[in-house]
């Protein structure tokens, strides 16, 4: 089902947005164009679906346990967030996570980004890949797939290895913490990719397998390499100047060097992630988010089966 601006954001005609104007400017990620009218048109009514999605597995899960005599607890609702770098994605994921705390039968909402399941960067280094980062191969795949069973299992805290955007690294002595959660975001690229079928691994899974709905972030590929430019000239400006930012040598770049580096590491990594693994895995989403040249959404389109 496809449905334009006007059509969505007529859903939400009833709802009031729970958020100040502020709290939207804190949750909006650099270079995203985010204020209080485009949450109440958009983020608030799949807010909402969200929740009723939510709500309806968690009555059916009840329903099953009565059915089995069995009193299990509620199993999380995990909702899979995919995109390319620079489209949104954790904005959106953030955005969400805001939202739907909002709503009485979802308090509890956290959020964790597949960052943490990177390789650390002495491991990409030793296998060659720190070129490939962000690329399927460079996550400890295993290892994100546990941590999300381990978690609509109901286990009663889950741990995830923490990253760092300043240092580009994992960081080895912290951790995300997850406490059996009404509801858990797992953000990040690849998401959504199929499960990695070898000659002797036929029942591989994919982490999609354990989502309860998805949603893919969506916009042509001009406009997110123009947002990517836009974003590194920003952050040469701020995160690249801290002392410990692995970024640190492209903060005295002139805009003209900035805009070249920041295109050429496009053209050699991001956009052939996308065209390669990101963005064949957006049929698989229940809902996609198409974006216009502004940031703006344009269009929903929701698979109904």
């Amino acid at each position: 089902m496809s449905l334009d601006r006007d059509t969505w954001s007529r859903l939400s005609d009833e709802i009031e947005v729970p958020l100040t104007s502020a709290e939207i400017e804190r949750l909006r990620g650099m270079g995203d164009v985010l204020d209080v009218e485009e949450v109440r048109q958009v983020y608030l009514p799949l807010s909402r679906l969200l929740n009723l999605y939510a709500n309806a597995a968690g009555a059916l899960n009840e329903a099953t346990n009565d059915f089995l005599g069995g009193h299990h607890q509620r199993t999380p609702f995990v909702i899979g967030v995919a995109g390319s770098v620079a489209a949104g994605k954790s904005t959106t994921a953030r955005l969400l996570r805001a939202l739907m705390s909002r709503w009485p039968t979802t308090p509890d909402v956290q959020l964790v980004t597949t960052d943490g399941f990177l390789h650390p960067n002495a491991v990409l280094r030793e296998r060659g890949l720190m070129e490939r980062k962000g690329f399927p191969e460079s996550y400890d795949r295993r290892a994100l797939l546990r941590f999300v069973a381990e978690i609509k299992s109901g286990a009663p805290r889950v741990t995830a290895p923490k990253y760092s955007h300043v240092t580009y690294d994992i960081l080895p002595d912290e951790e995300v913490v997850v406490t059996r959660p009404d509801v858990l975001i797992v953000e990040g690229l690849n998401v959504l990719a199929p499960a990695q079928l070898s000659a002797d691994d036929k029942g591989a899974l994919a982490l999609s397998d354990f989502f309860d709905f998805s949603v893919y972030v969506d916009a042509r590929t001009q406009d997110i390499e123009r947002w990517y430019v836009n974003r590194f000239l920003s952050l040469r400006d701020s995160a690249f100047r801290d002392p410990r930012s692995y970024f640190r040598k492209y903060a005295g770049l002139t805009d003209a060097e900035a805009s070249a580096t920041a295109l050429d590491i496009w053209r050699r990594i991001n956009e052939p992630n996308l065209v390669q693994n990101v963005r064949p895995t957006r049929g698989r989403a229940k809902l996609i988010l198409s974006k216009d040249a502004d940031h703006t959404i344009r269009r929903v389109l929701l698979r109904k089966t």
